[in-house]
């Protein structure tokens, strides 16, 4: 079992993680739900913890229907996390992740990213999903650079500096399954953006943001860009090209203004007033415009 604070791994049965001292969750033995250390009904089904029943149901599972979509995936890693870990009481540390996690969830609430999962000191994000917005890569971007200020403003413990790096993936996935029960609940992204995000991290230095190719395709004027050439990444068959935000091109906006770049769309406008014309006329007409959601439609 992983322990929470440190994420060492400890044999099952473990009350205290044997690295760093940290309660360990009391996993129930009917549904796998993490309880608090000291509970004696599961929180997630309600049997005493350390029985299974014979007469026990299987965990319910919520199913929402799958679908396709483009998603823009990040993830965010603490740098260093190791190294506070060995130097702060489990408390402190406690206390140091809590305000880091706080503070990213601050920002990425307010660009509209939804935080899929924290794992220790890092954090799946998917801009796009549950709600998508046309300008998703664009937002997964900017505020990936805030929270790199955001981070840096922290007061880190005795004068050490948090930093954090991140990547940021764009690609067509099918989610909305849900995977897990209790505690260990989440939607299932199927796709190599996710996949993709977290080898991007990976390359990235302390309070960097790397992102793919076509995160850069999307977010082009916007931000300026070196290209760090393409890599070879565990697990993606082929060799990535890699890119590193720079920064802003134009001028900050809120989230709320934000309107992306625009794509033009003179030919649909001409089309679409030919066909009014025709109603108005007496004949009618119409016009279908379909597409995965997120990938842009409209024709303003």
């Amino acid at each position: 079992m992983k322990c929470p604070a440190c994420e060492s791994e400890n044999p099952d049965g473990y009350r205290f993680c044997s690295e760093c001292g940290q309660p360990m969750p009391v996993e129930c033995p009917s549904c796998g739900f993490a309880n608090a250390p000291g509970g004696k009904f599961c929180g997630g089904c309600g049997n005493p913890l350390g029985e299974k029943t014979a007469e026990q149901k299987p965990a319910q599972r919520h199913d929402k229907e799958a679908e396709r979509r483009q998603l823009t995936v990040m993830f965010c890693d603490l740098v260093g996390s190791t190294a506070l870990s060995q130097a702060l009481d489990p408390e402190e540390l406690r206390d140091v992740i809590a305000d880091y996690q706080g503070c990213c969830a601050t920002v990425i609430d307010r660009f509209g990213g939804y935080i899929a999962r924290y794992m220790g000191d890092g954090l799946l994000v998917y801009f796009g999903y549950p709600e998508a917005y046309e300008n998703d890569a664009e937002r997964a971007v900017r505020s990936a650079l805030e929270i790199i200020a955001a981070v840096q403003a922290l007061d880190g413990p005795e004068g050490i500096p948090l930093q954090v790096r991140l990547g940021v993936s764009t690609g067509r996935v099918v989610v909305g399954d849900i995977i897990g029960s209790g505690a260990s609940e989440e939607h299932a992204v199927l796709g190599d953006a996710p996949n993709l995000a977290a080898r991007l991290q990976g390359i990235a230095e302390a309070d960097t943001v790397v992102i793919s190719e076509e995160t850069r395709n999307l977010v082009e004027g916007a931000f300026s860009f070196d290209a760090l050439g393409t890599r070879d990444l565990k697990g993606i068959a082929e060799p990535v090209p890699t890119y590193l935000v720079r920064g802003e091109v134009a001028r900050a906006r809120s989230p709320e203004t934000m309107d992306g770049i625009f794509v033009d769309r003179s030919a649909e406008r001409a089309r679409l007033a030919e066909l009014w014309k025709e109603t108005e006329a007496g004949r009618g007409g119409f016009v279908v415009i379909s597409g995965e959601p997120g990938i842009g439609k409209g024709l303003s």
